[in-house]
């Protein structure tokens, strides 16, 4: 008999829509592939729109556990429900968000961020940080590390020589450096060395002009875009993929995937959130374990779902 593996979920910020909308998913699941866990509990007397630092506090403890339970192997991987990072960092919360806490928790030397549509997939060389910080930030060593992991991610999801495309920084690539020599100084020779790396295993084209990569990946042409920032890669991803991007960290040993939106406290205890990313953050992280994908049946199933988180 074949063992199933184990996908632990968290609740998020219990106050949002996180506990819903996991609800919500689960009952769309397909039965017989997997064993879905909680690895936090409810948290009593949590009204749905009025967040706490009670409602703060439960959702670091559901964090908690689920980092140790990734690094003890009781879960395979975890779904983990929206967070208000504002009331986190207000009691104590010392990371910019989920992605760093379990990089550290699970120590995964090397990590990025990865969002995957239906559409588009990005992964980001630098993530939140102010705009005017990015060209001082970015670096080689981050486009090569985003690069080897996004190869792995995109192989261990059943494609077999992934197509990356690394965007430039500067509108059209910067003109020869007229403005901007980032693309010539750092992302080339960065390019260069991560098509060495991954000979075989993949192919990397860049810099690509960035006001045109992200369609003609929408259109087919990459597997996915490595971003050297947050805004220029999800502003794309969300006007094409809103409903179906799921939030990946890439380079823990276990897999974490989350829905890319809030807690939309605004929405919460109403019924009318619409699960589509959670329910596709399951069924990614079902396709990672199992090798099947469960999607075609999603668009079916979230037919009837009510309104966008």
């Amino acid at each position: 008999m074949i063992e199933l593996p184990t996908i632990g979920y968290t609740l998020g910020d219990q106050a949002g829509v996180g506990p819903e909308l996991v609800e919500k998913a689960l009952a769309m699941l397909p039965a017989g592939v997997a064993h879905f866990v909680p690895v936090g509990p409810r948290l009593a007397g949590c009204e749905p729109g009025c967040p706490s630092e009670d409602s703060a506090r439960m959702a670091l403890e559901h964090l908690e556990l689920a980092a140790q339970a990734l690094h003890e192997g009781r879960i395979d991987a975890v779904v983990t429900a929206p967070v208000c990072k504002e009331a986190l960092q207000s009691i104590g919360f010392p990371f910019p968000g989920q992605t760093e806490f379990f990089a550290e928790r699970l120590g995964a030397p090397r990590f990025a961020m990865c969002l995957a549509g239906q559409r588009l997939t990005v992964a980001l060389c630098t993530t939140h940080l102010a705009l005017e910080e990015v060209p001082r930030r970015l670096c080689a060593e981050q486009i090569l590390d985003t690069g080897e992991l996004l190869c792995d991610f995109l192989r261990h999801l059943g494609v077999p020589c992934p197509r990356l495309a690394v965007a430039g920084l500067n509108p059209h690539n910067g003109e020869g450096g007229a403005f901007g020599d980032e693309e010539q100084r750092i992302i080339t020779p960065a390019v260069h060395e991560l098509q060495r790396r991954v000979h075989g295993l993949a192919r990397v084209a860049g810099p690509c002009v960035p006001d045109a990569v992200y369609r003609e990946a929408a259109l087919g042409g990459y597997d996915a875009v490595i971003a050297p920032y947050h805004d220029q890669a999800l502003i794309p991803l969300k006007l094409l993929d809103f409903h179906t991007a799921v939030n990946a960290t890439l380079g823990l040993p276990h897999l974490r995937v989350s829905p890319d939106h809030g807690t939309a406290f605004s929405l919460a205890g109403r019924g009318v959130a619409r699960p589509s990313s959670t329910y596709h953050a399951f069924l990614l992280a079902l396709r990672y374990l199992t090798g099947r994908d469960f999607s075609a049946s999603a668009d079916e199933k979230l037919a009837d779902a009510a309104l966008d988180v």
